[in-house]
């Protein structure tokens, strides 16, 4: 189909810049459709506007448009004599076709080096017709004797006398020959005429193998025998194939059967020997992680102790010692260890709450050597958490990701420091480096082992560390691009539907020596996929790497087949992409020196800045909303081997010396929905394995997940879920001249829901804004908030002419619950982004409180920086607020606010009416949450919306965002929400008695609202907030928000001097209940040492201050 107007399978928006560039009325081109298989896309140019007509094939494979009604359907055979009909005017389109646009020609590529795959040897035997064709080459004068071919027989001959023979018996070595001289010639010969079952060879392999055929007859039966005494499922027949070899055929297939039996003899052997030494513990392995001991301080009277914990994941303990070799003084069991909070502003510190009494907490504030120190203890107390509990199954698992180029060479003996994060850039402390994790991803480029030799060298490897046997899940080849993954023998029966794909880019997309492997699975009901791919190398060559990138969005087939409208970004609760992505430092090659010397003062942000993966990502040209853990290691390419101290940045090559500067080629992506819980725990590279001229990398991560929900609710009696959909409107960069409609996609969902068709309101140059009028209500299968807050929407816009999307989002039902929620989501149509949605969303679900997660064991505090040490128990009369926290699986990238927001919602509390001069702003930044790169970037919602007094570490007042948790806040009437709920707390909080909803109050019991059920634990956000004239200094540009108002620190209180806060009266609200969260973070019993009295009538110093009450600890603040 080589036609000029036949561009084969481009995106549409590709066909658009083409038709806009040729600029001229029927100008046309015909390229693959994207919504059906087999069916072409007929794009015409009229009036600046493009026109898309479908092209469907029927079953006859005659080809019809699908032009105006009312205009006769015509059948065509081939294309050609379909646009040749249709260059006649009147034919039902928009114009007739006048003026084919050609296929732009794509560059030259430059071949570079290709590993083939391995070669069968030539087929030369002699026949009649090969030894005339011989004598006729050899007779033709023009031709040398090089070019004549000697027979397959005189080649193996040949070849025998080169090879050591003289362990070979006698007569093996006389029957060896007589094939080669005789029989080989016949077998070809039957090969010939079809008969592809090598009869000659199978008679030289008798004769060869007779005495072992005998012995392997006597030899099979106990093997099989002795397997089913190993297998651990003993069932019957387990060991035995389905169809036994009879012994007188086929003497391969018996040894296959034979290797088999050995292989699985010996890993089931392992496995019972595993389990006699480990055994299970309530479904979960007993991982053989020793006792772990951490020197803290902690400060007893203002004086800093010394003191150790032991952490025993196995006894699930925590004990509290004095002496590190002496006895225990104090252990607390692991349910009793109620939350680890981290403290942001001083790495190394950690409050951690414990259950002492019934109904009694106590919370204390260590300081460990270091931040990793720190690290590596939440997540050993997360282990024992994970391994005692009583939950059939888990809503957290971590995930490790390697990807390393191998350069074609074998691998050293020793792979251990890869698979426990050592190295360089973001590690694990040894403290944490023998905590298996759940699932192991590993993607090779170059990679010259065979599939089951590299598998059986990862498994080991694990073992060594771990005395677990990993599971393989999947394994996926491309020439010499590997992708395998490893779970937990436990998750073996929680993993299903998985599906693996390759896709080439190559040298015109045919060849495998570059492209990717995939794999995508679901764990329990969460779905996961893992791409590795390797991109086409030189630094030159940008724009081919960005190709390669789309082409993979494009036809790497992984997933639920139902999202057809979606590519693999939009497919999976968590996607992550690793691989040798070959992007380089954009420097010129004189540089070179100056690159190595700032790589040896790891100015490695210098460098960074010239990554042009770095900067393609910033010009959203490629994985547009994707993150990256910041990078902290050398560039992983490209070294000398067998030393990481020298980079080999130069090649000689015939056409002269190239350069390949140092740079980071090797990476690890992720992109995940909204408001999921996923935190990298690791990124960066090891510096001990050295066979190849890349280094390996390594990232884990901790990523939360669901299980398939089973409702406790009576459905006779539960109340029914409802996904409102309202005032959505769409801005597409689109020239076509066509109606639209959304599709919803959810698997909360029976089946995907269609939108009527909107209406087109404007229509610019290269872009088009479309309003949905109509309500959409979508009905969940389940109501319960447990299960609906956990889910997502995939919206696909659509357009009416040929169903093919022009961009697709995804919007977290957290984001809103029973109040009308605004949202904002970018379109992103095949690795481009499209447009924008905006629109309003409402949320309706049953009764029920929600279970904690695992997740919310460990939370992140936000220091006072501004508050003296000393004045942490300054306990004024001021209403109790929760003082700044944020859990760290909700902080940084999404729902980000210049501003304050007037209101922080949570996802399970009644609505309230908004008192009078309160408002509610607007997030519109979408994407999933997850902690950003440093403490600085975190953010919390400040209470009561007024100035924090949190100072960033260059001095500068940190930049505020809304609580990401519970979503976007918009303008409603149902707005306002409490924001303390679960159960009246038992504590030592002095509250004061004008503060309205205390015990004090004299408003009667009857006017508060009614408790609400018990939440999941959350960060807690303030729900109100009234105007405050104060000045503003931390708003940034483009937010028209609430001011925030300058902390006390930076309004220049000494710290001895820190004023009393007043009483704020608020005349006409309505009494606020104070519920109490089960919030760790803020609640303690604790000494009241130091509490000055409350002085409620002092009026406020100048600069704005916001109010707070800070959890106390023995007289000073916990940082």
């Amino acid at each position: 189909m080589a036609k000029p107007w036949y561009h084969g399978n481009i995106t549409r928006s590709k066909a658009e810049d083409l038709l806009s560039k040729a600029a001229k009325d029927g100008s046309f081109l015909i390229r693959d459709s994207e919504s059906i298989q087999g069916a072409f896309a007929l794009c015409v140019l009229y009036q600046n506007c493009v026109y898309t007509y479908r092209i469907l094939p029927n079953e006859e494979r005659k080809l019809s448009v699908q032009a105006s009604a009312g205009v006769p359907i015509r059948f065509f055979s081939v294309l050609n004599d379909l646009v040749e009909e249709y260059y006649k005017e009147n034919m039902g389109l928009v114009t007739h076709l006048q003026f084919p646009v050609q296929k732009e020609e794509e560059p030259e590529e430059e071949s570079e080096p290709v590993n083939l795959p391995p070669q069968l040897p030539p087929r030369n035997f002699t026949s009649s017709s090969s030894v005339s064709d011989s004598k006729d080459t050899h007779g033709d004068s023009s031709k040398g004797p090089e070019h004549v071919r000697p027979s397959m027989s005189d080649t193996f001959l040949q070849r025998l006398q080169n090879v050591d023979t003289s362990g070979v018996p006698e007569d093996h070595l006389k029957s060896i020959q007589e094939y080669f001289r005789n029989s080989v010639c016949l077998d070809a010969e039957q090969f010939q005429s079809g008969n592809i079952g090598l009869p000659y060879l199978k008679q030289l392999t008798l004769v060869i193998c007779k005495n072992l055929t005998n012995e392997i007859s006597r030899t099979l039966p106990a093997l099989e025998a002795f397997q089913k005494v190993v297998d651990q499922q003993m069932s019957p027949g387990v060991g035995r194939l389905k169809n036994p070899v009879p012994p007188d055929q086929s003497v391969s297939l018996r040894l296959e059967q034979m290797t088999k039996l050995l292989y699985s003899i010996e890993e089931k052997t392992k496995n019972a020997v595993l389990d006699s030494v480990m055994g299970y513990d309530g479904g979960h392995r007993k991982s053989l992680i020793p006792p772990v001991t951490f020197e803290v301080k902690s400060d007893v009277l203002g004086i800093p102790t010394k003191m150790y914990f032991k952490v025993d994941v196995d006894g699930g303990k925590l004990y509290f010692k004095k002496a590190k070799d002496g006895s225990e003084d104090k252990y607390y069991v692991h349910n009793k260890i109620l939350q680890l909070v981290k403290s942001q502003k001083v790495h190394n510190k950690l409050v951690i709450v414990v259950e002492t009494e019934k109904e009694k907490t106590m919370r204390k504030e260590f300081a460990f050597e270091d931040s990793k120190k720190r690290e590596g203890f939440c997540q050993l107390l997360q282990q024992m958490k994970n391994k005692h509990s009583d939950k059939l199954e888990p809503d957290m698992i971590t995930i490790f990701i390697g990807t390393w180029n191998m350069g074609n060479a074998s691998p050293p003996p020793k792979l251990n420091s890869w698979f426990q994060s050592k190295g360089q850039g973001k590690t694990q402390d040894d403290t944490a480096c023998h905590i298996p994790h759940d699932i192991y991803v590993i993607g090779s480029q170059e990679d010259p082992l065979g599939e089951k030799e590299w598998v059986d060298t990862l498994k080991s490897t694990l073992r060594d560390i771990t005395n677990i046997s990993f599971k393989q899940i999947s394994i996926h080849t491309l020439w010499n691009i590997r992708i395998v993954v490893l779970a937990k023998p436990e998750h073996e029966n929680r993993i299903s539907h998985v599906f693996s794909d390759s896709v080439k880019t190559g040298i015109a997309n045919a060849l495998g020596n570059k492209g990717a492997v995939g794999v995508s699975f679901m764990f329990n009901d969460t779905s996961f996929g893992f791409v590795n791919s390797h991109l086409t190398s030189g630094s030159e060559k940008k724009l081919r790497r960005n190709q390669n990138y789309i082409n993979i969005l494009r036809f790497l087939n992984l997933g639920d087949k139902k999202l057809n409208p979606f590519d693999i970004t939009h497919r999976f609760t968590h996607l992550f992409w690793l691989g040798d992505l070959n992007y380089r430092i954009e420097l010129p090659s004189s540089d070179a020196e100056n690159i190595v010397s700032k790589i040896k003062q790891q100015q490695y942000q210098d460098l960074l800045m010239y990554d042009q993966l770095t900067q393609e990502r910033q010009e959203e040209k490629v994985f547009i909303d994707y993150e990256e853990e910041e990078i902290t290691f050398a560039p992983t390419y490209r070294f000398e081997r067998d030393t990481r101290e020298k980079y080999a940045y130069t090649k000689a090559k015939a056409t002269g010396t190239k350069y390949n500067l140092p740079s980071w080629c090797d990476r690890v992506l992720r992109k995940s929905y909204p408001l999921v819980h996923v935190v990298c725990q690791s990124y960066g590279c090891t510096n001990d394995i050295m066979t190849s001229d890349h280094s390996p990398v390594f990232a884990t991560f901790q990523v939360g997940v669901t299980s398939q929900f089973v409702s406790k609710n009576d459905p006779s009696s539960a109340s029914e879920g409802g996904i409102k959909f309202m005032n959505c409107i769409a801005i597409l960069r689109t020239k076509s001249n066509t109606k639209f409609f959304i599709e919803y996609h959810s698997s909360c969902l029976e089946n995907f829901v269609k939108s009527p068709e909107g209406e087109n309101l404007e229509h610019s140059e290269g872009s088009l804004k479309v309003r949905f009028g109509s309500h959409i209500e979508l009905k969940p299968i389940i109501s319960d908030p447990e299960y609906l807050l956990d889910q997502h929407i995939l919206i696909s816009i659509k357009s009416t002419d040929c169903e093919e999307s022009y961009g697709e989002g995804c919007v977290a039902l957290r984001e809103a619950q029973t109040s009308n929620v605004e949202f904002s989501i970018a379109l992103k149509h095949h690795g481009e982004k499209t447009g924008e949605l905006t629109g309003v969303i409402q949320l309706r679900t049953s009764g029920g409180k929600q279970t904690e997660k695992l997740y919310d064991f460990v939370k992140v505090e936000r220091d006072d920086s501004g508050v003296p040490k000393n004045r942490g128990n300054d306990h004024t009369n001021k209403p109790p607020i929760p003082i700044n926290i944020s859990n760290p699986s909700y902080m940084g990238v999404g729902y980000k606010s210049g501003g304050v927001s007037d209101m922080g919602w949570s996802y399970n509390m009644p609505p309230r009416a908004s008192p009078p001069g309160c408002h509610i702003s607007k997030d519109t930044t979408q994407g999933n949450i997850s902690p950003k790169k440093t403490a600085q970037d975190m953010g919390v919602h400040c209470p009561q919306g007024k100035g924090s007094d949190h100072v960033g570490e260059d001095g500068k007042p940190p930049e505020m965002f809304d609580n990401p948790l519970y979503g976007s806040m918009v303008v409603t009437k149902q707005t306002s929400r409490s924001k303390e709920h679960d159960f009246p707390r038992k504590d030592h909080l002095n509250l004061p008695e004008g503060f309205a909803g205390t015990s004090k109050s004299p408003e009667p019991e009857a006017e508060r609202p009614p408790p609400v059920p018990t939440p999941r634990n959350r960060s807690f956000t303030c729900s109100t907030e009234c105007k405050n004239p104060g000045p503003t200094t931390l708003q940034p540009p483009g937010f028209n928000k609430k001011p925030v108002v300058p902390s006390r620190s930076e309004g220049g209180l000494l710290p001895g001097n820190r004023p009393p806060l007043p009483l704020k009266s608020r005349g006409g609200l309505p009494d606020p209940q104070p519920i109490k969260p089960r919030d760790y973070r803020e609640t303690a019993e604790l000494p009241s040492k130091g509490r000055p009295p409350a002085r409620p009538t002092q009026p406020p110093p100048k600069e704005g201050h916001h109010e707070g009450v800070q959890a106390s600890k023995a007289g000073r603040s916990v940082k």
